[in-house]
């Protein structure tokens, strides 16, 4: 019976390796397919499988947390609408409902249905970050989310392996870039079905007749190994405050974290209400980065999954910035919800501060530009174009290790590489580097940020709307260490312009922008300073610098 026990738990093993490839294939299918820059050379997208119950077994590797964590979410919402017993094969399911998907309109997620034998046996969902839903674009403008582009409800787009005319006509009228949105739908259906024909090949494979008996072991095995970790963190409640540059004012979100022993349960209250602007946060999208912030510290090497999450409870306040109901605006959710990771890691420090980072950049710098007739009108010297390139800061130094470069925490986004976004629209990257003396001081230092200067062909008139923060508010270090420098926005003739909105780059100018640095971590005086020697080598770190912070000769 032993030796049995030992075997079933080996092929479990060996089935749950299989899992984590299929959806792994899925995300890959959809970055060799995908048509918009933002899911072709950022990777900002998700894939996972659930069961039948809308519950998330695994998801790919990659993908960012935001939505992954708040996919887990929607394919109940999906499950309300269209139970798995009405679902036909060759059926897929879509929407962009910030309260039913992943907190704004240009997030796609699509369920689909797998079926083997003729018997529907499990779901894979995706989502996908696309360039332009119509409305006024991606940035915070909109006062309501009905200016913030075009509304899909949770409708099907192919109906047994028949496209939906009517949606796909819908869509194409409605977006700036048509060949490219519908583009997108294929392709997140595509990698859909690629999932669930490796599926199916697993299931045949080992003779499953079902995934149910797979998902309770992993389950089971994830919750118990969450719980042991979680019994590792002193009990109590720890408390922590975190600053944004906000729209009309400054934001303040608070926690308060309390650690039982078989749960983590955070408590808003006290963080800031909502803004008449695009920054609110739906809950999910809380949710999403709270649960992330939490799981890198409690218990990173458990994979992420609908039980592995279960312990984590956040309790947010109806009026606050983090619970936007309908239909306010939240089209730039990420500029207030990326910052949770920090916040959560702030509270944690109290608690276990050798597992914790220093503040980072954290929200992604990621200018929509748009130019053409509908920025310049009939003088317009460019063509239409629509593009978001994705850019980010420092991150926080680590306990034992410097901050990551110019990297995206927490999002895990990829920087697009300049030449793929001048391929595709009439800009040009005349800068793209790090930036000297950005990162925040410390025996272990801040990641550096950057310094990006962009302009038109020409140098003709194009517009940013702008979505950037941790301008007024720079990353803060831990332990005696430093702030990462702050951001800053403006022109390439030292003009500063508004951190957040439309605004207009004139004929001749070029948008210049300097990305925070991450946070240090603990004295600076106590740093190798073959290290810091290495950094002024690199023209990353000014001598000055490096004699009045870290006392270097």
């Amino acid at each position: 019976m032993a030796a049995n026990a030992a075997l079933e738990k080996i092929q479990r093993q060996i089935q749950w390796n299989r899992l984590i490839a299929v959806v792994e294939e899925q995300a890959q299918i959809m970055i060799r397919t995908a048509f918009s820059t933002t899911v072709r050379e950022a990777g900002d997208l998700s894939a996972g499988i659930f069961d039948l119950k809308g519950r998330m077994l695994a998801q790919a590797v990659t993908g960012t947390p935001g939505h992954v964590n708040s996919m887990m979410e929607s394919v109940g919402h999906f499950l309300q609408k269209f139970p798995a017993e009405t679902m036909q094969p060759g059926d897929h399911y879509i929407t962009n409902d910030p309260w039913l998907g992943t907190g704004h309109l240009h997030d796609l997620t699509v369920v689909t249905p797998a079926f083997r034998n003729g018997t529907i046996v499990g779901l894979f969902a995706n989502t996908a970050h696309v360039i332009d839903v119509g409305g006024l674009g991606m940035g915070p403008e909109g006062r309501s989310v009905f200016e913030e582009g075009l509304y899909i409800p949770i409708v099907k787009c192919f109906d047994r392996g028949q496209a939906n005319e009517t949606f796909f006509d819908f869509i194409r009228a409605g977006s700036r870039t048509p060949v490219e949105l519908e583009g997108d739908v294929y392709s997140l259906c595509a990698c859909n079905d690629a999932g669930a024909k490796r599926l199916v090949e697993m299931m045949d494979e080992f003779a499953m007749e079902s995934i149910d008996d797979l998902a309770e072991y992993i389950f089971d095995a994830s919750l118990k190994a969450t719980l042991e970790e979680i019994a590792t963190i002193p009990a109590g409640t720890y408390r922590g405050e975190i600053r944004s540059d906000g729209y009309e004012a400054p934001v303040t979100l608070k926690a308060a974290m309390t650690v039982r022993k078989d749960e983590i349960v955070v408590d808003y209250a006290g963080t800031s209400g909502l803004s008449n602007r695009g920054i609110n946060v739906p809950a999910a999208y809380c949710r999403a980065y709270s649960c992330f912030g939490i799981k890198c510290v409690v218990a990173p090497e458990i994979p992420n999954n609908w039980a592995s999450l279960a312990p984590f409870r956040m309790e947010i306040p109806e009026g606050c910035i983090l619970n936007a109901p309908r239909p306010y605006p939240v089209s730039v959710r990420h500029v207030v919800g990326q910052l949770l990771p920090d916040l959560m890691m702030g509270c944690l420090h109290q608690a276990v501060p050798y597992r914790v980072n220093a503040e980072g950049s954290s929200a992604l710098w990621n200018p929509p530009l748009r130019g053409g007739a509908q920025v310049s009108g009939a003088e317009a010297e460019l063509p239409d174009f629509e593009i978001i390139t994705f850019n980010s800061g420092g991150t926080g130094a680590r306990p034992t290790k410097d901050g990551l470069d110019g990297t995206a925490f927490p999002s895990g986004v990829r920087t697009m590489p300049v030449e793929a976004t001048e391929n595709v629209a009439p800009v040009i990257f005349w800068q793209n580097q790090l930036r000297e003396d950005s990162a925040g001081a410390g025996r272990t230092r801040g990641g550096f940020g950057k310094v990006m200067e962009i302009g038109a062909k020409g140098d003709a008139e194009f517009a940013v709307n702008a979505t950037f923060d941790r301008v007024a508010n720079a990353p803060k270090g831990r332990e005696g260490g430093g702030d990462g420098a702050p951001g800053w926005v403006g022109f390439d003739d030292g003009t500063r312009i508004r951190t957040k909105g439309f605004q207009i780059v004139p004929k001749g100018r070029h948008l210049l922008l300097k990305l925070p640095g991450g946070g240090g971590m603990g004295d600076p005086k106590q740093r190798d300073r073959a290290k810091v020697a290495r950094d002024v080598a690199d023209g990353l770190v000014s001598e000055d610098q490096a004699r009045a912070l870290y006392g270097a000769d």
